[in-house]
C-alpha cells in the first residue's frame, strides 16, 4: 500500500495537477490502487491555514485536513501547494527509483517521500536566507548609499554635468561588478540657453537573466537630484549622509537614490547567495528626471523592439507613501504648464513719470489670473472639468480605508486651515481633480527692497494638474481661449500671448492587475500589513511614456516615507524603509514570478 501510494504521489503531480483546473473530477487507476482526480477547489476545500499564505513557502504556514481523506487526496494536496513550483520532472525514472525501494519505504513516513519529490521546489525560494543576508550587509549598503549622495548629480546645474556623468559611471560599474549584461547608452545631447550644447548624460541599461521560462520586469530608477545648499536651510551637509535617529539625511537619500540601490541590492542578494533569480531582471537608470528626462523619451521609442521586446512588466520606485502604513502607487496626475505674457511699452516706466498715463501690463496680467480660480479653489475656465472621469462609489470606498491623518498634515504643512476637512474630499482633490497653481510672474520687480518701475513685459507662469480623462491639447485650447476672451473684454491695447510650455498626460493603472496582486503580497509578507492603495497628485511623465510606448503593464512600489522631504531642505530616507524596503524588493520579484503570463 505504502508504495502505491508513493508512485501514485509521482503520478499525480505528473498526470494531475496540470487538470487540477477541471470542474469536475475523474477517476484512474495507477498499479493496483484506485483513486480519485480531485479539482483544486475540491482540494483546496478541505485545508484550513492557520496563517493565510502568499505562496506554500511562507515561513511558519502550516496546513491540515478537516476530514479523514484516504491516503491518495492527502498526497494529492500536499502536490498541489509544492508540485507547481517543481520545474523539471523525469517521470520514468521517478517511478524505477520508487520500485527499487519497497523494502525502504516500509519504514519511512510517506510525508517524507512527498518531501523527497517536492523539496527542491521548497529550496528553490530560500527567503529567510535572502532576509538574514540583507540584514548582515546593511552597514554595507548605508555606506553605498553615502558615497552615492557625496555625488553632486544635480542635473539641472550644467556646471556640475561632470559630476553626473560620474555618478552614470558609477551606476553602471555597480552593476558590471555583480555580472550584469550592461550599457551606458548615449542619448544625445542637451541646447543650452546661449546656442552651445552639451552632452547628456548616458542611460545605463543592465540585464540579469534571459530564461524564456520567466517573466522579466524592468526597473526604472534615476540618480540624478535637486539643487542643495546648506544655506539654503539644511541642518546637515546636504552631500555627506548624516544619521540622525535612524535617517539618513542628504540630498538624493530618498529621490531615487536609495530606492534604486535598493533595487541593486535585492538582486545582488540572490547572486551572492548562488541563488536563481525567480524572475529576469532588467535596470533602466536615468540622469535627467529631474528636469524633464532630456532624450529619455526618444531612447525608449528606439529601443521598444530591442531592449523592451522581451520586457513583461516595468517597476517605477521614484514615490513614496501617505503615511506610515507601506503603499502601492497606482496613479499619477498629469500636468499642463503655461506662460501668459503680456506686453506693453516699448520698454520700463517710471511709475512717478508715467504712472496714471498708461495701461500697464501687470495690471492686465493680474486681472485675468484672477479668472482663473475662485477663493474656495473652483477652477473658473469654461469646459475644464468636462472630461474628468467619475467619482465611483468603489473608489470612494478604498479612499475612505485609507490610512491619514488630516490634522498631521495641516500642521506638517503649517497652515490654520486647509480647503477640505474631510479626509475623502481632501485626498480627491488632491489625486484626482484636477487643480490650478499660480506659480510665479517673470519681468516684475521681486529683489529686497523698493523700485517704482511699471514693467513693459510681464509673463505669468501656472499650471494646471490634469486627472484621468483630461486632454493636454484639448485644456490647451480651453486654456487659451479662456484667457484671450477675458482679455478681450478689459480693451487693453497690450498683447496678450498664451503658450502651453509642458502637457503631460495622466498615468493609472488597473488595481485589479496581478502586479499590484503581487504588490500586495510583498508587503504583507515583509511588512505583515496590508498595502495602502495610494495615487500621487504630482507628475511622472515617464509612466505615461512607457505606457504608451512600450504597452506594458505598469506598477509604482514606493518604499520613500511620507515624510522624507522630497526636493525640500533636510530630505531624508529612514533606515527602517531602505532596508525593508530591500527585502519587499526580494519578496516581490518571487511574487511576479507566479503571475501567469497572459
Amino acid at each position: 500500500m505504502c508504495t502505491d501510494v508513493n508512485r501514485c504521489a509521482v503520478y499525480l503531480y505528473a498526470s494531475v495537477a496540470p487538470k487540477l483546473t477541471q470542474e469536475h473530477s475523474q477517476v484512474g487507476h495507477c498499479s493496483s490502487f484506485t483513486y480519485s482526480w480531485v479539482s483544486e477547489e475540491t482540494l483546496m476545500s478541505h485545508l484550513t491555514c492557520s496563517q493565510r499564505p502568499q505562496s506554500p513557502f511562507t515561513p511558519g504556514w502550516t496546513f491540515h485536513t478537516q476530514t479523514e481523506d484516504n491516503e491518495m487526496n492527502r498526497c494529492a494536496m500536499v502536490l498541489l501547494l509544492c508540485g507547481a513550483a517543481v520545474h523539471s520532472f523525469r517521470f520514468d525514472e521517478l517511478i524505477k527509483y520508487v520500485d527499487d525501494h519497497q523494502e525502504e519505504y516500509v519504514q519511512m513516513n510517506r510525508c517524507a517521500m512527498v518531501l523527497l519529490l517536492c523539496g527542491a521546489a521548497v529550496h528553490s525560494f530560500r527567503f529567510d536566507e535572502l532576509i538574514k543576508y540583507v540584514d548582515d550587509h546593511q552597514e554595507e549598503y548605508v555606506q553605498i548609499l553615502r558615497e552615492w549622495v557625496a555625488v553632486e548629480s544635480d542635473s539641472s546645474d550644467v556646471t556640475k554635468r561632470a559630476e553626473l556623468y560620474r555618478m552614470m559611471e558609477m551606476v553602471g560599474e555597480k552593476l558590471r561588478k555583480m555580472g550584469g549584461k550592461v550599457e551606458l547608452v548615449d542619448i544625445g545631447e542637451q541646447q543650452l540657453p546661449d546656442g552651445s550644447s552639451l552632452a547628456l548624460p548616458k542611460v545605463v541599461t543592465a540585464q540579469f537573466g534571459s530564461d524564456v521560462n520567466k517573466p522579466t520586469v524592468c526597473v526604472y530608477g534615476h540618480v540624478d537630484v535637486q539643487p542643495a545648499q546648506k544655506e539654503d536651510g539644511w541642518a546637515t551637509e546636504p552631500y555627506n549622509l548624516t544619521e540622525i535617529n535612524g535617517n539618513l539625511y542628504g540630498r538624493g537619500a530618498s529621490d531615487n537614490k536609495a530606492p534604486v540601490l535598493a533595487w541593486i541590492h535585492a538582486v545582488e542578494a540572490f547572486k551572492a547567495l548562488d541563488m536563481d533569480l525567480p524572475v529576469n531582471v532588467k535596470y533602466l537608470i536615468e540622469g535627467m528626471e529631474e528636469t524633464g528626462s532630456n532624450g529619455l523619451d526618444a531612447m525608449i521609442e528606439s529601443q521598444k523592439s530591442s531592449f523592451f521586446s522581451d520586457v513583461d512588466y516595468i517597476i517605477i520606485s521614484d514615490c513614496g507613501w501617505l503615511s506610515k502604513r507601506p503603499a502601492l502607487t497606482y496613479g499619477t496626475r498629469g500636468n499642463c504648464y503655461f506662460f501668459a505674457e503680456v506686453e506693453g511699452p516699448k520698454q520700463d516706466l517710471h511709475s512717478g513719470v508715467y504712472g496714471g498715463t498708461v495701461i500697464e501690463p501687470m495690471t492686465d496680467l493680474i486681472g485675468i489670473l484672477d479668472t482663473l480660480i475662485s477663493p474656495s479653489g473652483t477652477i473658473l475656465i469654461p469646459g475644464i472639468r468636462d472630461a474628468v472621469a467619475p467619482f465611483s462609489d468603489e473608489e470612494w470606498k478604498m479612499y475612505q480605508d485609507i490610512e491619514f491623518d488630516v490634522e498631521n498634515y495641516r500642521e506638517k504643512i503649517g497652515v490654520e486651515q486647509l480647503m477640505y476637512n474631510n479626509k475623502v474630499e481632501l485626498l480627491a482633490h488632491r489625486w484626482r481633480h484636477p487643480t490650478v497653481s499660480i506659480h510665479g510672474i517673470q519681468g516684475a520687480f521681486s529683489a529686497p527692497g523698493t523700485k517704482t518701475v511699471i514693467p513693459a513685459k510681464v509673463t505669468g507662469k501656472f499650471s494646471i494638474r490634469q486627472v484621468p480623462d483630461m486632454d493636454p491639447a484639448v485644456v490647451e485650447k480651453q486654456v487659451t481661449d479662456h484667457l484671450h476672451s477675458v482679455f478681450a473684454k478689459r480693451k487693453s491695447p497690450n498683447k496678450l500671448k498664451v503658450k502651453m510650455i509642458i502637457g503631460a498626460k495622466p498615468w493609472l493603472a488597473d488595481i485589479k492587475h496581478s502586479l499590484y496582486e503581487a504588490g500586495k503580497a510583498a508587503v504583507k509578507r515583509v511588512f505583515n500589513v496590508d498595502a495602502d492603495m495610494i495615487r500621487e497628485g504630482g507628475t511622472i511623465p515617464i509612466a505615461r511614456t512607457f505606457q504608451d510606448v512600450t504597452e506594458k503593464s505598469i506598477i509604482m512600489l514606493p518604499i520613500g516615507g511620507f515624510d522624507d522631504g522630497l526636493h525640500s531642505q533636510n530630505e531624508k530616507i529612514s533606515r527602517y524603509n531602505y532596508i525593508e524596503g530591500t527585502k519587499m524588493f526580494i519578496a516581490y520579484l518571487q511574487e511576479v514570478a507566479q503571475i501567469k503570463k497572459d
